[in-house]
């Protein structure tokens, strides 16, 4: 992400409120906010060992659960 610096001078006789208010036009118009807010939920990819340990995992729950169907202890194999 790009770092962008909006800078807004205030003018003679001009109020705070009117200052306040082009400021916020300057920052809308550079577009930060809609793109932090459409990053916000944005999960990151799992790396590769992540999605191997998490696959592991469930090789090994699945063999556990055939183990108890054979043994007669579960009624039916869980996907």
């Amino acid at each position: 992400m790009t770092k962008v610096t909006v800078q807004v001078n205030k003018n003679t006789n001009e109020s705070n409120m009117n200052l306040i208010r082009r400021f916020s036009r300057k920052v809308q118009e550079t577009g930060m906010i809609q793109k932090v807010k459409g990053k916000r939920y944005n999960a990151r990819a799992l790396s590769k060992l992540a999605v191997k340990n998490g696959r592991l995992k469930y090789i090994a729950k699945k063999k556990v659960q055939e183990k108890l169907y054979k043994m007669g202890k579960s009624t039916k194999i869980k996907k």
